[in-house]
């Protein structure tokens, strides 16, 4: 219970994780986590600052809009949950048989946990019951405004251990004058409705068992109606005990009177502080109060007399002493019995003591032993979180690692293919029945590279392949490859598409409005490009093991590349297989008429100017936000396998086309022709039509 006010360990922060992800979901938390310091983890025995607390409390309250007194309450209750799942159920059930007793132990336990976290810093309860038989609960802490937890957890006790329903409210709040620390003082008042029938009637008779009261005598059963006491206590009229026998079973106890003057002390009290038996010695010059904090006279001390009491040697330092205060009105005296407070064997030796100084009764003895034992185990799971949370980050940046090298991946080939080759199968190549392939070039791009340093050209470079990169993604067209500065694009390729060559046409739109924002160089003026289109059937697939790409195959590429090549700058040039997929479409489209293309004869080809349906805005990718223009179905799945039928393969080589990827022919003409070149090449014989595969990139 004392690590509810604990607010340095990471154990409440984590119960403050399970509450808001528990009633008010995972985004909450998640919001909540972006503030600085937050981990998506908290390690038990980890220190952390009060003000992270805070602030997280703070937070969950902005974003719920719930008042600070209402979310601290439900804390409280949750807390009380997340204590006795965490293990600590039994323990909480044995402080008392009743709610008076339970809060009345409270302290104690907050000392014993204390062992294991030496940063606690943990609140102080003291009942009071008043003539009328309410009760009063006193709060005292050193944080201020968190006294609303109280009511939380103290009627969720009751409700889950005594059957008993509370209701709870605050009579006066104040900041303590006469205890030295935990400065904030609250009263609550305390009312409870006991069910007398709590507990399972008896099948075979009328008794029943009823719960707790608030009496100091406990009364437990209910017979004929009638409350029986079960116990009564019963004290000699002489104490059988001899002064030098119980100064030795009790070696370290103290007895003083109103004003502080020892009277009586253990001797093992007097083998460590001698200075006691000096006459008119008095506790507070030997001793300092550290627990509870409170002024040392006999009056505070009456005060908290339920309080478990540290004392502090302010002679011999390493010495602190831990017990109980009882009063005896008789002899106006005060009986402190105590034990020296130790955590491990460590402290023990660095004291001076030994277990033999211990009683043997004194379960300091074993607490010391078990707390050694404790104090391993806590730091071996400290070390396991530690290492969970480091696994974690590990994790996390694994992931995120990953994230990259599929990107990259994913960016050199098509993702299903990459998927193919990450689980170690082949890829086969496919067959396209139909796409279309953009070749592009910068116009006079020989003449800036020698006029100009090398970084200049890979500035040009980047920022127009750039600007290219984002508009596949716009039209949801494939990048094939970039060799110097030329740029090839398919589309229906390796998802066959029915828009294959309006997006490749969009495209080429784009990237000639893209061009214009390049500066040549050289001349400081935006650069020109050519560009070229053609459609018709391919053959798709994978070449080589070392940096495998995805590679076209086919006359269709070949074509493409003389559309380039013998376009005009700033011009989209179209083969008439192109210009019939996007007739009709809504482009405006000028014929060029007959020209003479290398290895193709006479070819009737076409200009793109535009399209007449779609904005600027648009074709650029700059309205209505989407990545990609186009919503038609696919012809074909991404992760289907694209396999070559036998059949395809023999009809190909039979016809004299396309052979099979082991096997090429090679069209030795430069693929990718500036203009200065048209004219050489004009005035050397053409290779032999026939020859019909053309390039590999």
């Amino acid at each position: 219970m004392s690590l509810l006010f604990c607010f340095q360990y990471g154990f409440i922060n984590s119960c403050l994780q399970s509450l808001v992800m528990e009633k008010f979901g995972q985004d909450t938390w998640d919001k909540l986590s972006s503030l600085p310091g937050v981990q998506d983890a908290f390690m038990t025995y980890t220190v952390y600052d009060d003000v992270l607390t805070v602030s997280l409390v703070q937070e969950a309250c902005s974003l719920l809009d719930v008042s600070a007194d209402v979310f601290l309450k439900l804390f409280g209750g949750h807390f009380f949950l997340f204590c006795k799942q965490a293990g600590y159920d039994t323990m909480l059930r044995t402080l008392g048989g009743n709610l008076v007793e339970f809060i009345g132990n409270l302290d104690a336990l907050h000392s014993y946990l204390a062992l294991s976290y030496q940063e606690m810093n943990a609140p102080s309860f003291r009942v009071e019951m008043r003539d009328d038989g309410k009760m009063l609960l006193h709060y005292y802490s050193d944080r201020k405004g968190l006294y609303h937890i109280v009511p939380g957890i103290i009627e969720a006790v009751a409700r889950d251990f005594f059957h008993t329903k509370v209701t709870m409210e605050i009579l006066n709040q104040s900041e303590e004058d006469e205890r030295t620390g935990k400065k904030e003082h609250v009263v609550f008042l305390v009312n409870q409705e006991i069910n007398p029938l709590c507990l399972s009637r008896s099948e075979s008779s009328a008794e029943t068992t009823a719960c707790i009261t608030t009496n100091k005598n406990s009364c437990r059963e209910i017979t004929d109606g009638s409350l029986q006491c079960t116990f009564r206590p019963c004290y000699p009229n002489k104490l059988w005990m001899e002064e030098k026998a119980f100064c030795d079973a009790f070696p370290f106890h103290i007895v003083f009177d109103r004003h502080l003057k020892v009277r009586q002390t253990g001797v093992n009290i007097q083998k460590f502080v001698p200075g006691l038996q000096a006459r008119d010695a008095t506790l507070d010059l030997y001793f300092t109060l550290i627990h509870p904090q409170v002024t040392f006279t006999i009056e505070s001390i009456r005060k908290f007399i339920n309080s478990q009491f540290v004392l502090k040697s302010l002679k011999h330092t390493m010495l602190k002493l831990r017990g109980q205060m009882v009063w005896m009105e008789s002899l106006g005296c005060m009986l402190y019995l105590c034990s020296p407070k130790l955590r491990s064997l460590q402290e023990l030796q660095d004291v001076g003591l030994h277990l033999s100084d211990l009683a043997q009764h004194d379960v300091t003895r074993d607490l010391v032993l078990l707390n050694q034992q404790r104090l391993a185990e806590m730091e071996l799971s400290n070390q396991l979180e530690r290492k969970k949370e480091e696994l974690r980050i590990l994790s996390r940046h694994l992931e995120a690692e990953k994230e990259k090298t599929e990107t990259l991946l994913y960016a050199m080939l098509p993702r299903h293919i990459a998927n193919q080759l990450k689980d170690g199968k082949s890829v086969k190549a496919g067959e396209f029945e139909v796409c279309t392939i953009l070749f592009s070039d910068v116009v006079t791009f020989t003449n800036i590279c020698a006029a100009c340093e090398p970084i200049h050209i890979v500035h040009m470079l980047n920022c127009m392949y750039s600007k290219f990169d984002r508009l596949t993604n716009v039209h949801d067209i494939y990048k094939v490859e970039t060799i110097g500065d030329a740029y090839m694009v398919v589309g229906g390729v390796p998802v066959p598409t029915v828009t294959h060559a309006h997006r490749v046409a969009n495209f080429a739109l784009g990237m000639r409005i893209s061009a214009r924002e390049v500066t040549n160089p050289v001349t400081g003026r935006p650069i020109q490009i050519r560009v070229g289109l053609h459609t018709g059937p391919v053959l798709a697939g994978v070449v080589g093991e070392k940096m495998p790409r995805y590679c076209l195959f086919g006359d269709t590429v070949n074509t493409a590349s003389r559309m380039e090549s013998h376009g005009l700058p700033d011009h989209i040039h179209l083969s008439s297989t192109t210009y019939s997929e996007l007739q009709d479409a809504g482009f405006d489209i000028k014929e060029r008429g007959h020209i003479e293309v290398k290895g193709k004869g006479k070819m009737t080809t076409y200009f793109l100017l535009g399209n007449l349906l779609m904005s600027e805005e648009s074709i650029m990718g700059r309205e209505g936000g989407e990545t990609c223009l186009y919503r038609e179905e696919n012809l074909g799945q991404i992760d289907q396998e694209l396999d070559v039928s036998s059949e395809s393969e023999q009809k190909h080589a039979a016809s004299g086309g396309v052979v099979t990827p082991d096997r090429f022919s090679w069209d030795i003409t430069p693929p990718y022709q500036t203009h200065e070149h048209i004219e050489q090449s004009r005035k050397t014989p053409a290779h032999n039509s026939s020859i019909k595969l053309c390039m590999l990139l």
